[in-house]
This record gives C-alpha cells, structure tokens and sequence, in this order.
C-alpha cells in the first residue's frame, strides 16, 4: 500500500513516527515528511517561516509543492493529512478536484471548533474520514459527517506516567517554549524567578535542540543556576514542579502528572486580534478538557498583565497538589488511549465507509 503523506510540521512528524510503527510492513510512504522516515520531495528544514513577510515570501514555494504533492497523489492508494491546516486544506481541495475517488484521512484536525469555523464545511465536503484527537470535536460537525475520535496521539508518545504525587518540589522544570518570541518574552521572567525560588531546588531548562549555541545565548541570556535539557518528557516526569509556555508541553505535563502553571505573554497587537478570533475560555488544553468533562479548569493560567514573578510565586505557593493530581486521573480517563492504532486501522480500511 502506498500512502501520500503530508506531514509539513515537526510536530506532525513525531505522530508520524508513532503511527507508522501500526502500519503494514509493506507500507510506503510517498510526500513531505522527515528523512529517517524515508525520501520525501522536500527537505522539511527548507519549509520553516518565520513571521509573515517570510510566508509570503515562500508562498510561491509552497504552490509548487502542493502542486507536486497532487501530481503524486496519483501513484497513491491513499492520502494521509496530519495537521497544517494552512497547507493542507487546499491540498485536500486540489487532489479532491484532480480525483475525486481518491481517499483522504486528516489526522489531527484544523481546531476549526474554535475559530473560522467554516473550515467544518470544507472538511466535510472534502475528506472522506476525520480523525479527531479531541473528544468534544466531533459535536460541531453535521450527524453524518464520518468524523471518529481516535484518542489522543500523546497517550502513544509519552513514555512515563507519574502515580503519585510529590512529597516535597526538589526539582522544578522551566519550559519557555520553542519559538523565538516566546522564549525572548519568558526568559527574564524566568531567571528571576529562578532566583527567587533559591538554591534549594534544582531547576531544569529544556531548551529545543536545533538550536545553536549562539542562539541559545541571544534567547536566552545567563542560564546559570539551570540544568539544561533537551527531552520534554524526560524533564517534566523527573520534575516535582514546572512553569510551561502556552502550547502542547502543557498537556503534556498534565497527563505526566508534574504539577505547572501555563505563563504566556504576547505582543499586545497579537493577542488583541487573537481574542477577537479564538472565542475559547482558556489557553490550555487540559483546561479546555477539564472544563468539558468536569465543569471547571484544573491548572493555573497567567497570561498578559497578570503575569509576573510575584504572581507565579503566588501560585507556586498556592498550589493544590491532592487536587490536581486526583485530576489528572479524570484526564487521562477522559482522553483513555492512544490514537496511532486506530488510525493504522482505518488507513487499511476503506475510509468511506461510515463509522
């Protein structure tokens, strides 16, 4: 079987990785993928934007690949779309118009549920299965949309589970997440409050590994007092405590079981035009979890103004461990398995047929 992947996105591709260890040995892989998943038709270091003037510079780029990517859709049985709605979408579009009989699977769905919500439309009249991730996604959808919730794709890729809580925070982990502005607007936060917290904790830094070091040193300044680190989960599960930048790594820690507090500060432009296109109570997911399956949110959010080193200490202090480690039970509970099995089953189905 032959599958015409596009997987434009890091994080894309480490569901990717987990997924194709389900499939059939004879399977191929055929699109935009990492190297140590087979020979793509890009390299996905040349597909990295940075800000708009830098997309719309590679716009041009980007047409020719997806037209390349539908000229291979004709060697495929089947099309695999994972996230990158941006890219993706159209392409689905594209192939659809070429071959209408050509069957689609999007895995990792546009988070269309909250905002420009007519990109639902699209989807239905263009893929023939939805794989959703998220279990509340499948109620903005039309009755007979084929839309599935498959699990979640971090339950396959975290390796460890914590099943208790801490007796005392020894260790705290500082995750300022990956993109450059991010890490430049949390980073002074950060060393001071690294400092704040004293000499009696260790505190760990996870900092991206495609950095060099003179980018480490221009984002993110004096780290001494810091242990720096690469792994994600290995940080978080050996960490009695985190601060975490908006984005996945907060799930993350959630389902682990490390205590955190989610901090995110934008540029005030951005976020102005950001609440006026995302109309969602929180930034978490966990808390957007939480609030579905028990009403109310299970971590600290401090965005904006309200962030500061006096207000993380405050939470930090205020923390409810018992409670939230008893949440994270409902969590996991709540998103109950990993998605890679279920969609290696309905790649080798027939993904017209109706769930």
């Amino acid at each position: 079987m032959k599958i015409l992947v596009s997987a434009i996105e890091h994080s894309a591709n480490i569901h990717l990785k987990a997924l194709k260890e389900r499939l059939p040995e004879n399977t191929e892989l055929l699109g935009i993928y990492d190297h140590d998943l087979g020979e793509p038709l890009e390299d996905l270091r040349s597909l990295a934007i940075m800000g708009v003037v830098d997309a719309a510079k590679k716009l041009p780029f980007f047409l020719r690949l997806a037209n390349r990517m539908v000229e291979e859709s004709a060697r495929a049985d089947k099309v695999l779309l994972i996230d990158g709605s941006g890219f993706n979408l159209p392409l689905a579009k594209k192939i659809k118009k070429r071959d209408p009989d050509k069957e689609i699977l999007y895995y990792i769905l546009p988070q269309a549920w909250a905002w420009r919500r007519y990109r639902i439309r699209t989807l239905e009249r263009t893929v023939d299965r939805l794989a959703s991730i998220l279990p509340f996604e499948a109620k903005y959808y039309s009755p007979d949309t084929p839309i599935e919730y498959v699990g979640h794709p971090l339950l396959d890729e975290i390796p460890r589970f914590k099943e208790a809580v801490p007796k005392e925070c020894r260790r705290i982990a500082f995750l300022p997440g990956s993109r450059r502005g991010e890490i430049r607007s949390l980073m002074p936060l950060f060393r001071e409050l690294r400092q704040r917290l004293g000499q009696s904790v260790e505190a760990s830094l996870v900092i991206p590994p495609y950095f060099t070091d003179e980018e480490i040193r221009e984002l993110y300044g004096d780290l001494a007092g810091f242990v720096r680190m690469e792994n994600t989960h290995d940080c978080l599960y050996e960490s009695d405590f985190a601060f975490v930048c908006s984005g996945t790594a907060t799930l993350e820690a959630a389902l682990i079981g490390t205590p955190f507090v989610l901090a995110y500060r934008a540029k005030s432009l951005d976020y102005f035009v950001a609440t006026r296109l995302v109309k969602i109570p929180y930034a978490g997911l966990a808390n957007l979890f939480s609030l579905d399956f028990q009403g109310r949110a299970m971590h600290p959010e401090l965005l904006q103004e309200e962030l500061s080193v006096d207000s993380l200490m405050r939470e930090y202090e205020a923390y409810e461990v018992d409670q939230y480690f008893e949440d994270v039970g409902k969590l996991r509970a709540y998103l109950r398995k990993g998605s890679s099995r279920r969609v290696a089953e309905l790649l080798t189905n027939d993904l017209k047929e109706r769930a």
